[in-house]
């Protein structure tokens, strides 16, 4: 039987004495406030380690009570309890720091998840503080590495999201390590021993998008020939990063807004509701605010999804983790091949750290791979680099007009055909840096080089070899 102590702050004298009667009964002990001058006093005399509080009360508010809590101490979890309607408060609760929200009426299934969360939480900062000292002793972070000034700000922010159940937006160039960060979040948040599952919403068919995320009963549509169960129901307890969320159908953002507002899901062909317990994280490529007004991204999905916003700084930026970095790549190749490869050459780091590194981090992981495969001894020379590494991208080509030969009579398709074409060969084919420069998603990429019949420049790398 847990020891935790919650206060209850609720001005409505039923309701606050039904929530204690209710809270004990579930074994932790509890204490009551009328309001919130009075729940801040207590606060003060009591020491609870959870705060439930309802938002409109007299002479303090809700929102005002947790801003002292979170001004004061970072060890007290705070609960707030909105009406329905009035998520946007809920959203500015969770940025102002409470560990999460529950609607009225409440829901007491929901309300008992949420307070063994809050206390699972305490368990959680002591592991925080030890990865706090890893941090500072060897620039690492779970799965992240780098002692830069960048990667240290983005640690601390981590490290400041994780333990709550607030919604993150991972933003930041491809092969950045959205997913990692992602990872590391869920780790590192009470929900760690619970299911992780990261979907990648850009490369699965609009015509299954719904089914992938919210499941389907058996006879749904055709070919729904049994009960699928999707990523929110298989992420119960745990957390779903939703990657490349700007792909998503603007309808299926609809309906994910819904169950990120009631915490409940329906499979398409089914009438019933399920609740789930699923912390959302998304990621995306793009720049939000762009996505928003291209259409690409609901307004409102993007203010729920963004109570946090993560954002990964391209390689380019943060060289000065380069040596870090290699070497737990190296570890982490050497282990996967069974090879004994323990560093790279001075030629090779400097041509590294004069290499722009467009595919950032997973172009360095993909690059060090190739050369520890091939790699003969314990140290990695130029030789051992793709061919061509390090020389500077055409990116030329894919801008200037006049490289692509059009002539007077050409239509806008087969001018819009070389420019992707152009383009693909100046990247030697990494269809992922082509989408890049011509602003547009892979996604769209690929289809239109379906349209073409085409799937990779005559003068370019086999298909798909960097895609």
């Amino acid at each position: 039987m847990t020891q935790d102590k919650v206060l209850i702050v609720e001005d409505e004298d039923n309701e606050r004495s039904g929530l204690a009667d209710l809270v004990s009964a579930w074994g932790y002990r509890t204490e009551t406030a009328k309001d919130g001058q009075e729940g801040w006093e207590k606060v003060n005399s009591w020491a609870p380690s959870i705060v439930l509080t309802d938002m409109k009360m007299p002479r303090m508010d809700g929102m005002e009570l947790l801003e002292k809590i979170a001004g004061h101490t970072q060890t007290i979890a705070v609960i707030v309890a909105t009406a329905q309607g009035t998520i946007d408060s809920a959203v500015q609760a969770m940025r102002t720091g409470a560990y999460d929200y529950i609607t009225k009426p409440i829901d007491t299934n929901r309300l008992r998840t949420m307070l063994q969360n809050a206390s699972a939480l305490r368990g959680t900062k002591v592991e925080l503080e030890v990865t706090r000292r890893k941090l500072r002793d060897a620039g690492a972070f779970g799965a992240l590495v780098g002692s830069s000034r960048k990667m240290q700000e983005l640690f601390r922010l981590v490290e400041m999201v994780a333990p709550s159940t607030a919604s993150v937006l991972i933003t930041g160039e491809s092969g950045t390590g959205k997913e990692l960060v992602a990872r590391t979040i869920h780790e590192l948040s009470p929900r760690k021993n619970k299911p992780f599952v990261p979907i990648n919403c850009a490369a699965i068919p609009e015509t299954l998008i719904e089914s992938e995320i919210f499941g389907h009963e058996k006879g749904a549509f055709t070919g729904a020939l049994e009960r699928r169960t999707g990523c929110f129901e298989l992420a119960e307890g745990g957390t779903l990063l939703l990657d490349e969320i700007g792909e998503m159908p603007v309808a299926t953002q609809a309906k994910l807004l819904r169950v990120l507002e009631d915490r409940k899901l329906r499979r398409l062909g089914s009438k019933v509701e399920t609740t789930v317990d699923v912390r959302v994280l998304a990621a995306t490529n793009k720049v939000p605010e762009q996505a928003v007004a291209a259409g690409q991204l609901r307004n409102d999905l993007y203010y729920r999804l963004n109570v946090f916003n993560v954002h990964m700084p391209p390689l380019r930026e943060h060289k000065e983790d380069l040596p870090a970095l290699v070497q737990a790549l190296l570890a982490d190749m050497g282990s996967k091949h069974g090879r004994n490869v323990q560093l790279v050459s001075e030629a090779v780091m400097n041509l590294f750290q004069n290499h722009s590194w467009p595919g950032n981090v997973r172009e360095l992981r993909n690059t060090l791979e190739r050369a520890v495969i091939v790699c003969e001894g314990s140290v990695i020379e130029t030789r051992h680099l793709p061919p061509g590494f390090g020389q500077a991208p055409l990116r030329t080509a894919a801008y200037d007009p006049n490289a692509l030969h059009l002539g007077v009579g050409t239509t806008v398709e087969e001018a819009e055909r070389l420019l992707i074409m152009k383009t693909l060969e100046s990247t030697n084919n990494n269809k992922t840096r082509a989408a890049e420069i011509l602003g547009i998603s892979l996604k769209t990429l690929h289809n239109k080089l379906k349209e073409y019949g085409a799937t990779a420049p005559a003068a370019g790398s086999p298909a798909g070899t960097a895609s």
